[in-house]
């Protein structure tokens, strides 16, 4: 038995020891293709060289200096990187070790804000149904997924929610996507002034839904409803890019592809590629400027912020997306990955909806394609996918709960931004055969 106190301790896992490319190879010289980039973490595949070698020029003239005294070259350059390619007005960068700490600086920065002008009144959340925004317990309760919040909802703070925009469940038979984004629009007016339109400090949503619900894309024009309710209200947007933003959807922040900006907004896990934890909130001037100018101190603080060798591994990881043009093989792999998924589930009746955009991909399974009905969640479907895929070698992220938290399974795709043609048809036909044997046991 292990002394590593794993997430799954009643499951022993193989040892990874090295890893090239998009594989991952074990002790025993197994192989897998890293189709998920591990929980859409790894975007540039393992062992990229030039991220190394910074890690390692940084370790050797400075791995860390605390952040009350000091700032760094890395930590300066990469917030001017982001800034100059962010949406307008997201103006600073709070760096942090990882998503759910993005998503707690996002929420204080929130508060503090309304604090500093005197609208202490502003206190309410509201997010919405089947999303998640992390672990942390500030970053637990604003997301909506049942099964997670479940067990702690005892010690979680107050927070609302909506419905989500999940087209392929929520949007009606006769409904178009116009009418389905402004009936959701609607609803988010309507929690405000319910509430009370003074009393609430921010809307939260995950850009494309990640790991609750599976590559849930919005449908055009709703964040630019949502924005402009938000605008009408005073309530600030904030935007969860922590899965989806940094090129993952093709776009370095997925938002970019709806026309909006928020007020703050949240990344990870494609910031660092995973070769070092890190995350940043991006703060818009606006707010930067009311704390300057009030207490000039956000209360908020971890040991490991701004740390230098994380922010240069990610200084990096940034450079290589740009210089090796790996966007547009997103997009054009991303596409192809959709496209054989469709082309070969057409008529397939548990394969219910293939969606999402760039290389962020999900894959729902249904018990019945004209109904929607999903499997009994006691057969943890999803489960027996990702065990039989990782027999067959191929690394792909699938939950349970997709529907209400509870019910319903899904397969999430991330693959590296490196990906070539040949991989996307490796990484499908091995998907397909893993589908295949689970729904045959089913």
């Amino acid at each position: 038995m292990s002394t590593v106190f794993h997430r799954s301790p009643k499951h022993s896992l193989p040892v990874a020891v090295a890893g090239e490319g998009i594989e991952i190879v074990d002790s025993t010289g197994k192989r897998y293709i890293d189709a998920s980039g591990g929980a859409a973490v790894s975007c540039l595949g393992h062992s990229n060289q030039r991220v190394i070698d910074a890690i390692k020029r940084q370790a050797q003239q400075l791995p860390y200096a605390h952040t009350s005294f000091f700032t760094t070259a890395p930590a300066e350059e990469l917030a001017e990187r982001l800034v100059a390619s962010a949406p307008a007005g997201l103006e600073h960068v709070y760096f942090v070790s990882g998503g759910s700490e993005a998503i707690e600086a996002a929420l204080k920065l929130a508060r503090q804000y309304f604090v500093e002008k005197g609208e202490t009144q502003r206190r309410h959340f509201i997010a919405r149904r089947q999303s998640y925004h992390g672990n942390t317990l500030g970053a637990l309760a604003i997301g909506g997924n049942a099964w997670r919040r479940e067990p702690f909802l005892p010690i979680l703070i107050e927070a609302h929610h909506v419905s989500p925009c999940y087209a392929y469940r929520e949007q009606r038979p006769d409904e178009t996507e116009e009418a389905f984004a402004q009936r959701l629009a609607d609803e988010l007016e309507q929690k405000i002034l319910e509430l009370g339109a003074d009393t609430v400090a921010a809307f939260v949503a995950e850009t494309v839904v990640g790991a609750t619900a599976g590559a849930v894309p919005p449908v055009r024009e709703y964040f630019r409803k949502i924005r402009a309710v938000c605008d009408r209200y005073g309530v600030l947007l904030i935007l969860d890019e922590i899965m989806s933003g940094m090129g993952r959807t093709g776009y370095l922040f997925a938002c970019e592809e709806d026309g909006v900006a928020p007020d703050l907004l949240t990344i990870a896990k494609g910031l660092g590629a995973g070769y070092q934890p890190i995350g940043a909130t991006l703060v818009s001037d606006r707010i930067y400027q009311t704390i300057v100018g009030g207490s000039g101190f956000f209360q908020h603080g971890h040991t490991y912020i701004g740390h230098a060798t994380a922010c240069a591994a990610a200084l990096e990881v940034q450079r290589v997306i740009a210089e090796d043009r790996l966007l547009p093989n997103v997009q054009a792999r991303g596409e192809q990955l959709r496209s054989r998924l469709r082309e070969h589930y057409a008529r397939h009746p548990h394969i219910g909806d293939v969606r999402g955009r760039g290389l962020f991909v999900g894959v729902e399974l249904v018990k019945d394609r004209s109904t929607k009905e999903p499997f009994d969640a006691k057969l943890k479907l999803h489960a027996a996918i990702k065990r039989e895929a990782f027999a067959r070698g191929l690394m792909v992220y699938p939950m349970g709960g997709t529907v209400d938290g509870r019910s319903g399974d899904h397969v999430l795709l991330a693959p590296p931004f490196i990906c070539t043609e040949r991989d996307i048809d490796e990484i499908v036909s091995r998907l397909t055969d893993a589908i295949g044997a689970s729904l045959a046991a089913v």
